[in-house]
């Protein structure tokens, strides 16, 4: 017997729709070299019909794909539904990407048009000629510009009308986000309209971001790096307030933006908390506003979460997800009963990964292909389904065969990360696959030996990476970025003196080495990739 419910679609012309209906007087505040630039959801709607009337005048048709080279800010977000809601998909490109990289990825997707931002028209003309399906290159004001067709003379010359959106089925296609591509060419995740949906109302649930119409959410993530984490959905769907920071800010930006803004919740990666920490140890501003702050993208150190705490009452849900998860899969939020831990175990905990959001199932599987037990301690490649998870790549480099079975197993999206599960269900992302440390058959977790490095007072930044050993197969080395006050007496004696009592004697690093800066991948990670290059003919012990 089948229930009597409606099948109603579950696009995102209803988030839209609705924010401008029920919320037509929150604001969405961008910041821009001009200064801060402040609209309504009622004018946001208004002008992404404008737009979406601009779209079908250009010729867009369903399915096409439409490209956008965009920091964060109220236009970018006309994007996000306008192109979607018509019927297209939305590329959203990593602006941080290598020229080649990015030419690959637009042929791969066959964009048709492409929007970008004036502050890169650069970016754009080194590529231009290369770039073979991009028949119109449109202009966004974010500084004045005299090249391409300028956003707002579209928006000005399109009509006024509402315009009358398809019927689409839930399951169109309405977004795509290319993997890093660190382990080969770039792969398309395709996300369809019911994903992005159902990933929203789920990221919005009090145990996960907890996100209402009473929030001031700043958007720091870039929206080009995996859909912003869904906030920019997330956000119009609640009517939260909206705040955009223009391009990549600094640490004093960051903190005066909160401050002034009254932000209420944020996310960013953990280099990002990492800057920000050092900020304000020296440079005291009001985040007060806050309630809670998310970081995910890689592992945030548990003396991080400790110090942000205690020096400035600010507190942290990690997440865990990749492109393929939409991309939030997991979220720390403790249950009830844990608040009687004594403060070593709650921090200790609140540096997991968290649970799985409902919607998505985990599982951490040994080499041997079975499930390890949730003692916190046994680890495994974590794997994931559920109602946001891909379940193959558009137009697989590898070949769809080739790619579901390095992939896929059983229908789990395999994930390339080691992790493990505790006897609350928590997940803790130990490593990246390739990013273990196999010594002597023992494996060594870099993330821990990183976070035990983080805890040092001297210490900025910390890396660890595994470098060839004749003996050992491999052993760590530790490259480690000192706090600029410290960075003429920090030494090789006082890392590994401090490491002594925190890991297993065999887990110490062979060596420390110490460099002024580390580098970043394009989303502002660690690149341990170009550490190892960096350092693979470092001398064995």
């Amino acid at each position: 017997m089948q229930g009597l419910m409606m099948d109603f679609p579950l696009t995102l012309t209803t988030l839209l729709e609705r924010a401008a209906r029920l919320f037509p007087s929150r604001e969405i505040a961008s910041r821009y070299p001009a200064g801060m630039h402040r609209y309504t959801y009622y004018d946001f709607r208004h002008r992404t019909h404008r737009l979406a009337h601009a779209l079908h005048e250009m010729g867009l048709r369903r399915g096409d794909r439409v490209a956008t080279l965009c920091w964060n800010g109220h236009r970018h977000l006309e994007l996000y539904f306008a192109v979607p809601c018509s019927g297209a998909v939305l590329h959203t490109l990593n602006l941080r990407l290598s020229d080649d990289q990015l030419v690959f990825i637009i042929n791969h997707a066959a964009d048709r048009f492409l929007f970008a931002d004036a502050s890169l028209l650069p970016l754009v003309a080194r590529i231009r000629d290369r770039i073979r399906t991009v028949e119109r290159v449109v202009v966004l004001p974010d500084i004045a510009a005299e090249e391409g067709d300028d956003y707002e003379q579209l928006l000005a010359a399109s009509s006024g009308d509402p315009f009358l959106w398809p019927e689409l089925p839930e399951n169109t296609a309405c977004a795509t986000c290319y993997t890093s591509g660190t382990t080969g060419d770039p792969k398309a995740v395709l996300y369809s309209h019911r994903a992005i949906f159902l990933h929203s109302y789920a990221s919005s649930l009090p145990d996960a971001f907890d996100i209402s119409g009473s929030d001031t959410i700043y958007q720091i993530v870039p929206m080009f790096h995996a859909n912003g984490w869904g906030f920019p959905y997330s956000a119009v769907m609640n009517g939260a307030r909206l705040v955009f920071s223009g391009r990549q800010l600094q640490p004093e930006d960051i903190a005066g933006l909160i401050e002034s803004e009254r932000v209420t919740i944020t996310a960013a990666v953990p280099t990002v908390w990492m800057q920000l920490l050092s900020y304000l140890e020296t440079h005291p501003r009001d985040i007060s506003s806050l309630r809670f702050a998310v970081a995910a993208g890689s592992a945030l150190p548990r003396p991080v979460i400790e110090q942000f705490a205690r020096r400035h009452g600010l507190h942290f849900r990690l997440g865990w997800g990749m492109t393929e998860t939409t991309p939030i899969a997991t979220v720390m939020s403790p249950k009830p009963h844990c608040a009687g831990l004594g403060e070593d175990e709650q921090f200790k905990m609140l540096a997991r990964h968290g649970l799985a959001l409902p919607g998505i199932e985990i599982r951490v599987l040994d080499e041997n292909g079975d499930e390890v037990p949730w003692d916190g301690f046994t680890m495994g490649e974590l794997q994931v389904r559920g109602l946001w998870v891909t379940c193959g790549y558009y137009n697989d480099p590898r070949g769809a065969e080739e790619g579901a079975r390095q992939s896929f197993q059983d229908g789990w999206f395999r994930t390339g990360d080691v992790a493990t599960i505790d006897a609350e269900g928590y997940i803790q992302i130990m490593d990246r696959t390739k990013d273990l440390i196999k010594s002597g058959g023992e494996w060594i977790s870099s993330v821990d030996l990183e976070n035990a490095l983080m805890g040092h007072p001297k210490v900025m930044e910390a890396a660890v990476i595994a470098v060839p050993h004749e003996k050992w197969q491999e052993r760590p080395l530790a490259v480690v970025v000192p706090l600029p006050e410290h960075a003429a007496s920090l030494t090789r004696e006082d890392i590994l003196e401090f490491l002594a009592p925190k890991v297993a004697k065999w887990w110490l690093p062979d060596d420390v080495v110490f460099l002024e800066a580390l580098p970043k991948t394009s989303v502002g990670k660690f690149n341990k990739r170009a550490l190892r290059a960096q350092f693979s003919a470092f001398p064995r012990s």
